[in-house]
């Protein structure tokens, strides 16, 4: 094959403002990105359109161009769920939930109806809503509401009717049942309560995962989304994954963290690890839940909850079991990322590593701690010296923060959401969403990182603003540091040599933008492999 034909073959993008980190710690500028088969041949200047003469060029016309962005947390098919299913997040009282789901009910006649995003800390007075709050909507089908962070379900009195639950039901080991003065159920079931209402729920049908699938992956690439990570999926998404992939109709990179609470996780396990030759799918890390959620008063304390006296939360599995699991996962190659918020989970899950380490090796598995919100000042050195990553959600500060300083105390608070404090001792950080349970725009972490303001830019110079981020910073824990976490930072993450050409271009500078301006950038075109995968319209 001649030069001819072979630049004949090559995409040239000029005239734009592009930015990449790079795996040699630095940040590069350059105005032209050349790709070739799907990969980076060369980033540089305008001298580098001299090199590609027989190139096809695009004009960026003086638009930002990034790497594709990575959320390293996030939950596919239950966006993709949200997207088709009730949505209520953002809701400012419970009337205006069941003005919700009454609409829904009408468009939706048959069967349980479920949603998902009620957050009872924008309410006022900000207490749980009850069973007979959704009885003056909806009286006579099933009703199930997730709470936003996915800890808590809000049900109706026919949904626990359906499922025989009442006063003489006890909660199960990691959960709470709610109850009113009477022992009743008041209609609110927590962490592993909620399976008592949820096994009765009819089961999602594949065709519905389809669905939900390509709905998430369209509204991620309309973000500039170009690789995500799934954090627990069951066996059916682990079929659907596959299938997509051999068939190369996933919409985007998917990294699928296998759910330790599946019965059939050691039959996914025992199957081992599994890649496409594309990068399209990676899975090779199991989720495991040691806690709940600040919000529903789950996540595991080693003090009481500064507004529930006698109270410190909910852990999800005993030490032992988690370290059998972490045994499990690194006895067939497979990394672990652990859910932990509050500060006694994280410290409980950083020992199980720590003793699983000992005994069996996997140190170098680029385990995680998902969340690793609230953590005790003396652990967070442990984070580096057990080589665990911080996969964390910057927008989750900014939205807990007004909700944090009522549930913990100045000294609980001490080690909060504390990104300064882990780079600056050599740890990497892998930034998401947690979608559903928050937006999944990037940009919206990328500003909480950088600010530590709420979007209405409250408080003033940032909530504990020594943990912000500078803003090469926060774009690296969205790129490249994000791929390092799922063993891929030789293939995305950055616009390098014989990587991946995934890469966004936006609306403004993302360098220059005022702060005020960085949640507001808008996505115009989201490439993976050098095809272009979204267009604004």
């Amino acid at each position: 094959m001649s030069v001819v034909q072979v630049q004949a073959k090559t995409t040239l993008i000029h005239n734009i403002k592009g930015y990449t980190p790079t795996n040699h710690q630095g940040q590069k500028a350059f105005s032209v990105l050349v790709f070739r088969e799907g990969k980076v041949v060369k980033t540089g200047n305008d001298e580098t359109l001299k090199q590609f003469p027989q190139a096809i060029r695009i004009d960026g016309k003086g638009k930002t161009l990034l790497p594709g962005l990575i959320d390293a947390h996030g939950h596919v098919i239950g966006l993709g769920n949200n997207l088709l299913r009730l949505d209520i997040r953002g809701s400012r009282s419970i009337d205006e939930v069941g003005s919700k789901l009454k609409d829904y009910a009408q468009k939706n006649p048959t069967g349980w109806l479920i949603g998902r995003g009620w957050d009872q800390t924008l309410w006022l007075g900000g207490q749980f809503p009850t069973a007979a709050d959704l009885d003056k909507y909806i009286p006579d089908r099933p009703v199930v509401l997730t709470r936003v962070d996915g800890h808590a379900i809000w049900v109706n009195t026919k949904a626990m009717q359906v499922a025989k639950v009442n006063a003489k039901t006890t909660s199960p080991n990691g959960g709470e049942i709610l109850r009113s003065h009477s022992r009743a159920p008041t209609g609110v079931f927590i962490d592993k309560a909620e399976n008592l209402i949820n096994k009765h729920i009819p089961a999602t049908s594949l065709a519905q995962k389809e669905r939900a699938l390509k709905s998430a992956g369209e509204h991620l690439l309309s973000l500039g989304i170009t690789s995500t990570h799934d954090a627990g999926i069951d066996h059916d998404t682990w079929k659907l994954y596959q299938k997509h992939a051999k068939r190369q109709i996933l919409p985007l990179r998917i990294y699928a963290m296998l759910g330790a609470n599946d019965d059939k996780l050691e039959t996914m396990l025992e199957h081992g690890l599994i890649k496409d030759t594309q990068d399209f799918l990676s899975i090779r890390s199991v989720k495991i839940y040691a806690d709940g959620a600040l919000g529903s008063r789950g996540a595991a304390l080693l003090n009481d909850y500064h507004d529930r006296e006698g109270h410190q939360g909910l852990m999800l599995e005993t030490q032992p079991h988690l370290e059998s699991l972490l045994a499990l996962s690194f006895k067939h190659g497979f990394s672990a990322h652990t859910h932990a918020i509050g500060d006694k989970a994280n410290r409980i899950v950083l020992d199980a590593y720590e003793n699983t380490f000992k005994a069996v090796g996997g140190k170098l598995l680029r385990n995680r701690i998902e969340h690793a919100q609230i953590i005790h000042p003396e652990d967070i050195p442990r984070f580096k010296s057990l080589a665990i990553i911080p996969s964390m959600q910057p927008v989750h500060a900014t939205s807990d923060m007004t909700m944090a300083q009522q549930r913990l105390n100045d000294n609980q608070l001490l080690g909060a959401y504390a990104w300064q404090t882990f780079l600056k001792q050599g740890s990497k950080l892998a930034f998401g969403s947690d979608y559903p349970v928050e937006l999944a725009n990037p940009f919206h972490g990328l500003y909480a990182a950088t600010t530590r303001m709420s979007r209405n830019e409250k408080p003033k110079g940032g909530w504990r603003s020594a943990e912000k981020l500078n803003r090469a910073q926060a774009l690296r824990a969205f790129t490249l540091d994000a791929a390092y976490s799922e063993f891929r930072e030789y293939k995305t993450g950055s616009l390098e040599q014989g990587k991946w050409a995934d890469f966004i271009l936006i609306d403004r500078d993302y360098f220059t933008v005022p702060h005020a301006e960085l949640d507001d950038i808008k996505v115009e075109q989201t490439w993976i492999a050098g095809d272009l995968k979204y267009q604004q319209p």
